[in-house]
């Protein structure tokens, strides 16, 4: 009877608990449906840094119930292909801005996960066909399960397990992540507190109509709280990315455009807990257009 009694109690309990969830998701997917529409009908501060090269920024009230700064840059392949590259540094670190002034960058992001004490990449990097640096043990796997690379065929965003980054032919191959999406299609990220919790963000994403996007999401303020990867990837999606990973955030996070501000960088670096253009980390390695 006792036995009964439990099951009769644990089964109302769980319909309670359905009938909660059932309640709760139409309010959940309206306010998904409104995010969306908040990204795609925003009306981004445009401007085209040179034919095929365009920067947005917006900032959002009410984005995932938060305060929201975004700045992305998209770069039309068709003509930049081959203007896109990586530069770094083995074992030592210059802000973004610096790296994207000794390379005449038009736009730069700061890119791979790095040795703040050491110097250089955490994970696998190759720079025009030279390795830079290896990936070393210890580091959150889903941190190092993207690669992009740059070769003859393209630009290419793509899980580590179906590419073997040391035999790659490609001559630069840059390891990082979480993979955030994968041909149209969310990938399912682990639950933890560097993927849920809200923080700077940069990251990289290859859209369906042949475009390059530079992205990042400013964070650690009160005018900009961040994201979380979950976000981060349906901001994304909403753009029109199918191929999308996430990089280096936190203080890291910094935009260069070239003559866009006195130092070139256009988003609000965390680094030096002011929201201002002057917070940049020094860093390991950037993605660049030239």
């Amino acid at each position: 009877m006792y036995h009964q009694n439990m099951l009769h109690r644990n089964v109302k309990q769980l319909l309670q608990l359905v009938a909660f969830i059932l309640c709760l998701t139409p309010h959940l997917l309206a306010a998904q449906d409104q995010d969306s529409l908040h990204i795609v009908q925003k009306k981004w501060n445009s401007k085209e840094i040179k034919k095929g090269i365009t920067w947005h920024q917006g900032h959002f009230d009410n984005l995932f119930n938060s305060t929201q700064e975004i700045n992305w840059v998209e770069i039309d392949l068709k003509k930049y292909r081959k203007n896109i590259h990586i530069a770094a540094e083995a074992t030592t670190l210059k802000p973004t801005a610096a790296f994207a002034a000794e390379h005449n960058a038009l736009v730069a992001i700061n890119a791979s996960f790095f040795d703040m004490k050491n110097g250089g990449s955490v994970d696998y990097l190759k720079v025009n066909g030279q390795q830079i640096n290896t990936s070393k043990e210890g580091k959150p796997s889903d941190r190092a399960n993207a690669v992009f690379s740059i070769s003859k065929k393209g630009i290419f965003i793509e899980q580590t397990n179906k590419v073997t980054v040391e035999e790659s032919t490609a001559h630069s191959v840059m390891v990082a992540g979480p993979l955030l999406l994968e041909s149209d299609t969310y990938v399912l990220l682990k639950n933890n507190p560097f993927n849920d919790n809200r923080h700077p963000r940069t990251a990289v994403a290859l859209t369906k109509k042949g475009k390059l996007i530079f992205l990042v999401v400013d964070g650690r303020s009160n005018q900009a709280n961040g994201m979380s990867l979950p976000e981060l990837a349906k901001v994304f999606k909403w753009l029109g990315a199918q191929d999308a990973m996430n990089l280096d955030g936190g203080g890291s996070s910094t935009l260069f455009i070239k003559g866009a501000t006195a130092n070139g960088v256009v988003n609000y670096p965390s680094d030096n807990k002011k929201f201002d253009h002057e917070g940049q980390r020094k860093v390991a390695n950037i993605i660049y257009v030239n």
